[in-house]
């Protein structure tokens, strides 16, 4: 039985709420990751919601009904709703009472050992079509081409289904992990992190920035030893992967090949970007010879919280190959969460940010925001402006241009990034401090220059489009600035503090800043993206413009 007197209090509408001032928020909050979703991450009160989604995935990862029953009642100030108990426990009993299956003579066959869910499957406009003939009342022949849309369509109707049917070999191919280049070794939880997806066959392994999932990937591929289609967001992140691999792995250059718009080079590990993937000529995806190019083993979506609508369709079609999807959030702003689940497969390992810091895995990180007034010119402009246009008129105002120098001051010399939304801002602030800027009109050479150049440390300032969101790998830099970000979206703040987390060699802390005209949409805008943070246990610290020359040496000290 629970004490109550915790930090939670959990309400029949399967929101529960969490004061981060109670002390045990923390542990709270660590065990209602897995099964909760954060809504809203105001100062002293955190909302979460239970969704099916949310406790499918927590089921697929192996925690049960029981386990999260126990954490409700045990972070509870009050008595948990027993109807809302009574849910939790029914949703998650319907992972799995579907199953898909390989048989000896039938191929591909839906099971389950209630008849009764079956014949209400059957009867289902949209899946009827996938299903064949039914061999006995507990077995359905599956057309084979329909494995992946089947799974879509019962998690839309509440029975997702339990992916057993195995996958193809693949290609043979020799990968091995290797310390001929330098010496390392997997960290416990990238070994684990690659260990639960091999045990699962498919699905997501969620890590922070910076904390290697490049590893998890090169781990997975030494277990799968065979031919591997790695797909990246960009160019620039693809050619780290190859680096990364030829220093981490027994992999040679000619082993490795790039698809993307400068190269179209198939190997027996082939690293792809999704612009190429996805790009159509006279309406068809000309890249789908890719997909069908080799026997494929392993297929790595690295962010995968990314991943295009056609990819998804192609994904569709690849059910029999095993598929790892990597990402430091699974929040997609698009809502297709459950195309995730359905489609690369459900959540296998999930690692919270900090307890990844508390280790030394990754950089202890402050988050500050700054708030600005916009002028008065600024403010009629924006009063008088059409509703579409006020986000890049609050995000791109003036009055950001001021604190964004007194920072940059205060951190002179340290390794800085200013990121934003808004070329035509970027291009003013890289005027403004004569900074190099990279955009996507930058060309994958210019690029790579650049960051090298940072790398080394001949550039302390760079100012970067959200080109540099995602996959690009700075381990050097220690502060970021954020002038204007992609509307509210979760995942990019996260991936911009991602650009931080790599451990400092001085040990020393990084700093992120967030640059808001309050008393706009900026600043509505804002607090949406910071709820993901919030969820990771990172809590923002909001000081005014006009207060920075006193603060920041006291929250820098």
């Amino acid at each position: 039985m629970a004490a109550f007197g915790g930090p939670l209090i959990v309400q029949s509408d399967k929101t529960v709420l969490l004061e981060t001032d109670h002390e045990q928020a923390a542990e709270a909050r660590a065990a209602l990751a897995p099964f909760a979703e954060l809504e809203r991450a105001p100062e002293h009160v955190h909302t979460y919601r239970i969704t099916p989604l949310a406790l499918w995935n927590a089921r697929a990862a192996g925690h049960d009904a029981e386990q999260v029953v126990d954490v409700l009642e045990r972070y509870s100030r009050f008595p948990v709703p027993q109807p809302l108990l009574i849910d939790v426990a029914e949703t998650m009993s319907r992972y799995g009472r579907v199953r898909l299956h390989r048989h000896p003579a039938h191929g591909l066959i839906l099971e389950s050992q209630e008849p009764a869910i079956l014949e209400e499957l059957k009867r289902h406009k949209k899946i009827a079509p996938m299903l064949g003939a039914q061999i006995d009342a507990e077995t359905i022949v599956v057309h084979p081409s329909e494995r992946g849309r089947l799974k879509q369509e019962l998690l839309k109707v509440g029975w997702p289904a339990e992916d057993l049917a195995g996958y193809v070999d693949g290609e043979a191919h020799p990968i091995a992990l290797s310390t001929e280049h330098e010496q390392w070794s997997l960290r416990d939880y990238q070994e684990l992190a690659a260990e639960s997806f091999w045990e699962g066959g498919s699905g997501v392994v969620v890590l922070p920035c910076g904390a290697g999932k490049t590893m998890v990937g090169a781990a997975a591929m030494a277990k799968a030893q065979a031919t591997t289609l790695i797909l990246v967001t960009n160019t620039v992140a693809g050619r780290q992967w190859r680096d990364e691999l030829l220093r981490r792995t027994t992999l040679t250059e000619g082993e490795i090949g790039e698809y993307s718009g400068e190269k179209k080079e198939i190997r027996p590990v082939t690293i792809a970007t999704y612009q190429v993937v996805t790009r159509k000529t006279k309406g068809e995806y000309r890249a789908l010879e890719l997909f069908d190019s080799r026997d494929w083993g392993l297929i790595i979506y690295d962010e995968v919280h990314l991943l295009p609508a056609p990819v998804f369709r192609m994904t569709s079609d690849l059910q029999s190959r095993r598929r790892l999807g990597l990402t430091a959030t699974l929040v997609r702003e698009d809502g297709r969460e459950g195309d995730v689940f359905s489609l690369i497969g459900p959540k296998r390992y999930d690692a919270p940010w900090k307890d990844l810091e508390l280790a030394g895995f990754i950089a202890t990180a402050e988050c500050i925001e700054v708030r600005t007034t916009m002028d008065e010119t600024e403010r009629m402009i924006y009063a008088t402006a059409e509703s579409k246009e006020r986000y890049r008129i609050a995000a791109c105002a003036q009055t950001k241009l001021a604190p964004l120098r007194r920072i940059l001051s205060h951190h002179a010399g340290q390794p800085t990034l200013v990121i934003g939304a808004y070329l035509e801002q970027l291009e003013e602030i890289g005027r403004e401090l004569d900074v190099p800027i990279v955009d996507g009109k930058t060309s994958t050479k210019k690029r790579e220059q650049l960051f090298d150049a940072f790398r080394r440390g001949e550039l302390s300032t760079l100012v970067v489009s959200k080109v540099a969101n995602f996959s690009i790998d700075l381990p050097e830099a220690a502060v970021a600035i954020q002038v204007s970000g992609t509307f509210g979206s979760r995942q990019e703040e996260a991936q911009r503090l991602g650009r931080l987390l790599r451990p400092k060699a001085d040990g020393n802390t990084a700093y992120f800043y967030s640059i808001v005209s309050r008393d706009s949409i900026d600043a509505e805008f804002a607090a949406h993206r910071q709820r993901f943070l919030a969820e990771q246990g990172y809590a923002y610290r909001i000081l005014d413009a006009d207060d920075l020359a006193l603060m920041l040496p006291t929250i820098t000290g």
